[in-house]
């Protein structure tokens, strides 16, 4: 439904997994040699029925008053977890780390305080921006007290570095002491189809901000600041504000988060316009030069000085983790995850209601996990190992699958691809899907081939400049080279086409995300889920009963990780990779 394209373009949510469409000009992969899919006679016939009364009995006791919203590190914690390892242990699944149901994900809480101006000084100029209504910024690093003093000013452009693009913004720069300028979005973010290096109107992963503050840090940078535009952000400063200025929420590193930048933040676009004049140069035009291939970073000859406090505060939460052992390729993985959290006590509506209760977002996911294990331990051990994982924290920022895909209990180089529930909305079946993200890998066939089979069609994504792939717990996988996808099902349903689709996702999205009333319903229609869910299981089934291994498309972001991944293994994806 448009729910999650809605969700997913204005809130940041995603509904993901393994699904795909059914038209498009693409072909599909060449399977490498000595890979195989099951015959299409069993995929045709081995996708057991999904349990409607087991996803009821699961949503309705997750969303219960009794769970409190499910906001994680709270005492309600050890409540949520116990009836999570209890429905897994009732659908047939056996502890997944290492005989633990459980794996601690440790965070740290960043609040800054007593921010001061952003002060410019150099060619004769001084200048002060307020905090706020002027910049924000924040810390990565567990310390007591952030100062940039005097850093050297240099715009990178959009700040990317793409080998597999022959792209470079930081070529031939020393970025220590020094703080990075960058534009938001990618060099094609204007355009108004998809044609372009940085495939034009769809944001890619060198869009993202979290990106660009990453890769100023790999180059060494102090600070970096990203100019905040409305129309390529896809979001006003109000957003940015309201995000940057309370407390930010980290998986705790071995480090503390040294490596990181020193600080990172955003300026408004007339305070970078004010900071560029002051150093003889046009934002307007910088900005069409750094659209272009082999674009130079240019030093401003301005430095920059900002600081803050840190209120520090560190604490624990836990993923579920539990397996179906595979009978004969028992060390290679299939992952199907959701994420458990929400948001616990909220502002109170005006019936005095204060626990956001998260029915739709995401307990339903939960219950799709619960479902799926069901299924597939009935239709007994697939070839390969599936992995069940209900995350953590990723209302807080994905940190649950964060901490997982940094520190894999199983290999990701042993890990073949995933499905991720997320915010599954009752509502009737529809007649089309969406692929979030476009055609990124291999797995693209093994989409079209059940879309197809199930009398489904394609659509476009909507609002594919607003990088919503990169917004769920799938992308903290995909980053790391482990081919994942979203899904999004239309609005287009069976029974009363885009009118009726379209006043439910509109009602979800204004009426009940991330409020009081995400409440569990005796009269939710569970076909749409349903849909989902046996798209869910019939796509990770067959991934997990092949010798397939799909890479991402050779152009993709995310090809160059999975390569260097694939070519150190041991096994795993090494064994066919191409």
């Amino acid at each position: 439904m448009k729910t999650r394209v809605l969700l997913l373009a204005a809130l940041g949510l995603s509904v993901s997994g393994l699904s795909a469409c059914a038209t498009s000009d693409y072909a599909g992969p060449k399977m490498p040699k000595g890979t195989a899919l099951p015959p299409p006679e069993m995929q045709a016939e081995k996708a057991p029925d999904i349990s409607v009364p087991l996803m009821k009995e699961v949503t309705k006791t997750l969303a219960s008053d009794a769970f409190e919203g499910r906001a994680p590190s709270t005492a309600v914690e050890p409540k949520v977890l116990d009836y999570i390892i209890a429905q897994f242990k009732a659908a047939g699944l056996q502890p997944g780390n290492h005989g633990q149901w459980l794996q601690p994900v440790p965070t740290v809480e960043i609040t800054a305080t007593d921010p001061t101006a952003l002060t410019v000084q150099g060619k004769g100029t001084s200048q002060s921006f307020a905090f706020g209504n002027d910049y924000v910024a924040a810390s990565y690093r567990v310390t007591p007290q952030t100062r940039v003093k005097d850093s050297p000013l240099v715009f990178v452009g959009y700040g990317i570095d793409a080998p597999e693009l022959g792209w470079n913004d930081y070529a031939g720069l020393d970025m220590k002491g020094k703080t990075a300028v960058i534009l938001v979005n990618d060099p094609d973010y204007a355009n108004s189809d998809e044609s372009g290096l940085f495939k034009g109107r769809r944001m890619t992963y060198y869009g993202r901000w979290t990106y660009k503050f990453e890769e100023a840090a790999r180059h060494g940078a102090t600070a970096a600041l990203i100019i905040h535009d409305t129309f390529p952000a896809a979001y006003g400063w109000n957003v940015v504000n309201s995000s940057w200025t309370g407390a930010q929420y980290y998986v705790q590193s071995a480090d503390d988060g040294a490596s990181q930048t020193m600080a990172n933040g955003w300026v408004q676009k007339p305070v970078a316009e004010a900071i560029l004049k002051a150093a003889g140069q046009d934002l307007a035009s910088l900005s069409a030069a750094a659209k272009q291939k082999g674009f130079k970073a240019v030093p401003l000859g301005l430095s920059v000085s900002f600081g803050f406090d840190n209120e520090i505060r560190k604490s624990a939460s836990n993923n579920v983790v539990g397996i179906l052992p595979g009978k004969t390729r028992p060390d290679e993985y299939v992952l199907y995850s959701g994420h458990w959290d929400h948001l616990g006590h909220c502002t109170p509506d005006k019936t005095g209601d204060g626990i956001c209760n998260g029915a739709v977002d995401n307990a339903t996911g939960v219950a799709a996990l619960a479902a799926l294990a069901k299924a597939n331990a009935e239709a007994g051990p697939a070839d390969r190992s599936q992995v069940f994982l209900a995350v953590t924290l990723e209302e807080s920022g994905l940190l649950g699958s964060e901490y997982y895909a940094a520190n894999p209990i199983f290999p990701l180089d042993h890990t073949v691809g995933g499905v991720n529930m997320d915010a599954l909305l009752p509502a009737p079946r529809s007649r089309s899907y969406a692929m979030t993200g476009g055609d990124k890998s291999d797995l693209t066939s093994l989409f079209r081939d059940a879309l197809s089979d199930e009398g489904l069609k394609e659509v476009p994504e909507d609002h594919a400049e607003r990088g919503g792939y990169y917004r769920s717990d799938h992308f903290s996988f995909a980053k790391r080279g482990v081919p994942m996808f979203s899904v999004d099902r239309s609005t287009d349903l069976f029974d009363g086409g885009t009118a009726a689709g379209d006043t439910i996702a509109q009602d979800y999205v204004d009426n009940h995300y991330h409020a009081p009333s995400d409440e569990y319903s005796p009269d939710w229609n569970w076909d749409g889920i349903v849909e989902d869910v046996t798209l869910f299981y019939r796509l990770g089934r067959d991934l997990a009963d092949s010798t397939f291994w799909p890479n991402w498309h050779k152009d993709d972001e995310f090809r160059a990780v999975r390569d260097k991944t694939c070519a150190a293994a041991t096994g795993g994806c090494h064994v066919d990779h191409p």
